[in-house]
C-alpha cells in the first residue's frame, strides 16, 4: 500500500527531499545511525504508465543515491550495506514504468537495488524517510514517463556525478608469499550478490551453490600443498566480469577456473551433466552462445555501467592472437573432462566454446564450468550431494595437478635441450 499525499506530506515535515535529473543524494541524521546494518522488510510499487512509486521498508534511515543507465533502461538505487529480508518473488514482477527489480550486496559495505524500467522515465523525487509514529523509515522513488532523447539527455548529465565504485573482494590475495614459485589458481565463483544467476524451482539459488562448490575445490587445492590459490570471492558479494579478469592478471595467474550452474527455461528441454567451456569469438553450438549471452549480462544485470570498462577489457579480442594461452586452455579443459568422466555426470557435449567475457584474459589458460543444470532434478540434487561434491572436486585437482605436470615437464626437456 503506498503513502498517502496527506500523510506523506507530514512525513516530509523536517525530512530531506531531494528532486533531480538521474544523480541524487540523501544524507540521514547521525543522530539516527545504529549498529549494524540496516534491515530491509518490505518493497513495492504502485503507480500507472504515467507516474509510478517505488517504495522501500528500512527498520532506520539510510544514505541513499540514485541515478541512471541505459540499454536496458534502469534506475539504480545505491546504499550502505543492508539486510533484506523481503518477501519471496519480491521484485519478480513490476507495475507501471518498472518492469521488475532485484535487490543485493554489490560490494564489501554496499548494497544496490537496480529497477528495469518498461520505457523511459524521470527520476521526480527520491528520498528516504524517518520512522514516525509506528512507521517504519522509507526509500521513496517517484518516477514520470518521459522520451527517449529527455532520458539519455538526463543521463549525460549525469556523467559528471561522482559517485562510488564497486571495490576489488576483500580476500582477493594469494595464500602464501609473493616469492613463491607454485603456480597460482584463480577460482572465480559466478555471480554473487545482486546477480543470483540461476534458480532451481525449489528456489535455490546459483551463486551459492557454486560458492560452497568453489570454496571446497580451493581447500582441496591449497591440501596438496602444489599450488597457491585465490577466490574472486569469498562471500555474497558483487563483483564485475572486467575486476574477474583483471585480478587473474595482476596476480599473474597460472590458471583460471570460473565455476557455474547452468538452467533451461520451461519449454527449452531438460539438458543435464557438466559440461566444460573456454573461449571462442565463435560458439561451438547453439546452446553454448545461449549460455555465453546470458552468462555477459552479469553487469547489466547488476546495475554496472559498461561505459567505465577499461579498453584492454572491451577490445581484449585482439589480444587472442596469443595461441598459446588459448592452446593452454584447451589443454587443461580436455584433461578435466577426462578426470571428470569417472566422477560426474557430463553433458552429451561436455567440451564446448563461447565468447564469454570472464574467459578473455589474454595470459591467463581459463576455463568455465558448468557443475550441471539446477533446473534437472537429478542434477541438483547432485550439486547438493556431500559425496558428488567431494567426487568432483578430487576430480578436478587431479586435473590441475597433470596440467601443471605436463608444462613443467614441458618446460624441463626445453630447458635441457638447450
Amino acid at each position: 500500500m503506498l503513502i498517502s499525499a496527506k500523510r506523506l506530506r507530514l512525513l516530509l515535515t523536517g525530512g530531506a527531499l531531494l528532486a533531480g535529473v538521474s544523480g541524487v543524494c540523501v544524507t540521514p541524521d547521525p543522530a539516527s545511525a545504529l549498529d549494524g546494518y540496516a534491515l530491509a522488510t518490505d518493497a513495492r510499487v504502485g503507480g500507472d504508465d504515467a507516474q509510478t512509486r517505488f517504495v522501500v521498508d528500512l527498520s532506520r534511515k539510510i544514505d541513499l543515491r540514485v541515478f541512471t543507465l541505459a540499454d536496458p533502461l534502469r534506475v539504480i538505487l545505491d546504499m550502505p550495506q543492508v539486510t533484506f529480508q523481503l518477501p519471496p518473488k519480491t521484485g519478480e514482477a513490476g507495475r507501471g514504468l518498472v518492469k521488475a527489480f532485484r535487490y543485493g550486496l554489490v560490494r564489501q559495505g554496499g548494497s544496490r537495488i537496480v529497477l528495469d524500467l518498461a520505457r523511459p522515465a524521470r527520476i521526480d523525487k527520491a528520498f528516504v524517510l524517518d520512522p514516525v509514529e509506528g512507521q517504519p523509515a522509507r526509500i521513496v522513488l517517484e518516477l514520470s514517463a518521459t522520451d527517449r532523447e529527455s532520458f539519455l539527455r538526463g543521463l549525460a548529465l549525469d556523467k559528471g556525478v561522482e559517485r562510488p565504485e564497486p571495490r576489488p573482494p576483500g580476500r582477493s590475495v594469494a595464500h602464501g608469499a609473493s616469492a613463491d614459485a607454485r603456480p597460482l589458481v584463480v577460482i572465480d565463483p559466478g555471480h554473487g550478490g545482486i546477480d543470483n544467476g540461476t534458480h532451481a524451482s525449489s528456489g535455490e539459488a546459483e551463486k551459492k551453490i557454486v560458492l560452497e562448490f568453489a570454496s571446497l575445490l580451493r581447500d582441496s587445492l591449497d591440501r596438496t600443498g602444489k599450488f597457491r590459490t585465490v577466490m574472486t570471492r569469498t562471500d555474497d558479494r558483487y563483483v564485475t566480469l572486467g575486476e574477474r579478469v583483471r585480478l587473474a592478471r595482476a596476480q599473474k595467474a597460472a590458471l583460471f577456473i570460473s565455476i557455474h550452474a547452468d538452467a533451461l527455461a520451461a519449454g527449452e528441454g531438460d539438458a543435464q551433466g557438466a559440461s566444460v567451456y573456454t573461449l571462442s569469438d565463435t560458439a561451438s553450438d547453439a546452446e553454448a552462445a545461449r549460455l555465453a549471452e546470458a552468462e555477459n549480462k552479469a553487469d547489466v544485470i547488476a546495475g554496472v555501467d559498461l561505459t567505465a570498462e577499461p579498453d584492454d577489457v572491451a577490445d581484449i579480442l585482439i589480444d587472442l592472437a596469443q595461441r598459446e594461452t588459448k592452446g593452454f586452455s584447451t589443454q587443461f579443459a580436455r584433461t578435466l573432462v577426462a578426470e571428470l568422466k569417472s566422477a560426474a555426470r557430463l553433458h552429451k557435449n561436455p567440451l564446448k566454446a563461447a565468447g564469454f567475457k570472464v574467459l578473455k584474459s589474454p595470459d591467463v589458460p581459463s576455463v568455465l564450468v558448468e557443475l550441471g543444470y539446477v533446473s534437472n532434478r537429478q542434477d541438483l540434487k547432485l550439486m547438493r550431494s556431500d559425496a558428488w561434491r567431494v567426487r568432483t572436486v578430487g576430480a578436478m585437482v587431479q586435473a590441475v595437478d597433470i596440467f601443471f605436470a605436463k608444462q613443467y615437464a614441458g618446460a624441463g626437456s626445453n630447458g635441457g635441450a638447450n
